[in-house]
């Protein structure tokens, strides 16, 4: 800005200085006015070296301060351009590795629903379900059990000629409970799928109702016998799902199942059911084995008392024949001055005789 007043006063200067030359042309000789305006054009062009010059300079200190503050700027760019490629770079490797555990789960998702296409092929036939089931009670029981026939056993023979896929061996009163697993699936997936229509799934309410009941049935008629089963039994459905339908939906089912002592199980209260009666099983051996401790406790008592009659009379054995050695001590000691008196008066009767043949 400064550079630009400076040249603006120059040529107002300039202006001046014709203006003040035309007034000199009116008044003076062309001789005058020539050699004044040589003189006016050396002064001209003295200040305009000198401008030239000036600004020659400015424009140089200019131009360094204008490429320092460039480089200044260039270096400051490069730094956050390689550390924004830098980020990049960073992110841009994150982003593969997490697309390869998505493409990773992906291929584990496409495994999984291959396999529960086949699983659910498998289920559609009846006696690959019962094996199913059979399978995961085996699993429960013996995760929680392990493997002790004295508890449990798989596929028991009873005295009506039926075979139960458990019996467990529970202490009295209870006794030997039965198990049996079910697996009513058919109408159960017309019921909850909504591709159906209303009366459809309706229809197949009802007939799973009839399934449960007639499995309750089944589980009552074969597997409680008076007097040699318990006089109930347990009906264990694998699915958690039809388990929650039937608890949730269907109270019906669970009162009919209570009034032919049939209790409905899914696998997680199986467990539970199984954990509490191997506390109670725990409980009652330890019962058992305290009551031997105190049996054993009182054989010991017994045994105690013979032992301290028999030392209190071996103490008075001791006491008397302490007493013994206490009065032969004495007798001793009367004894040992006795002699020790004999023996003084002898010395003195042998001194006197050796005085009198002096």
């Amino acid at each position: 800005m400064d550079v630009v007043y400076f040249i603006l006063l120059v040529f107002l200067l300039i202006l001046v200085l014709f203006h003040l030359f035309i007034t000199l042309n009116k008044k003076q000789k062309e001789e005058d006015t020539t050699q004044k305006v040589s003189q006016l054009e050396t002064a001209i062009i003295k200040e305009f070296l000198s401008f030239k010059g000036d600004l020659g300079r400015d424009f140089e200190s200019l131009n360094k301060n204008l490429d320092y503050k460039i480089r200044l700027i260039s270096e400051h760019v490069n730094t956050r351009l390689d550390e924004n490629f830098e980020k990049t770079n960073q992110t841009f490797t994150s982003v593969l590795e997490r697309l390869a555990k998505i493409d990773e789960a992906q291929r584990k998702i496409d495994h999984l629903s291959s396999d529960i296409v086949s699983l659910e092929s498998v289920l559609t036939d009846k006696k690959t379900r019962g094996i199913f089931g059979e399978v995961h009670l085996h699993n429960i029981l013996d995760s929680v059990f392990g493997k002790n026939d004295k508890i449990y056993k798989m596929q028991y023979s009873l005295e009506n000629g039926t075979m139960v896929d458990c019996m467990l061996f529970t202490p009295p009163p209870v006794g030997m409970l039965a198990i049996d697993s079910k697996f009513p699936l058919e109408n159960y997936r017309v019921m909850v799928d909504r591709k159906y229509t209303e009366e459809e799934r309706k229809q197949a309410e009802k007939l799973f109702k009839m399934d449960m009941k007639r499995h309750i049935d089944a589980i009552a008629s074969k597997y409680i016998i008076e007097g040699v089963t318990a006089n109930q039994a347990i009906l264990f459905l694998p699915a958690e799902a039809i388990f929650a339908e039937v608890s949730a939906y269907h109270a019906d089912v669970i009162e009919y199942a209570y009034k032919r002592r049939v209790w409905i199980t899914s696998p997680t209260t199986l467990i539970s059911t199984l954990t509490t009666l191997q506390l109670v099983l725990k409980n009652i051996e330890r019962d058992k084995y305290t009551s031997i401790i105190h049996q054993e406790l009182l054989l010991l008592s017994e045994e105690f008392k013979r032992y301290k009659d028999r030392w209190d009379k071996l103490a008075r054995s001791i006491d008397t024949v302490s007493r013994d050695v206490k009065e032969i001590y004495t007798t001793s000691e009367k004894i040992t001055k006795r002699f020790d008196k004999i023996n003084q008066v002898e010395m003195n009767e042998d001194t006197k005789h050796i005085k009198e043949e002096m």
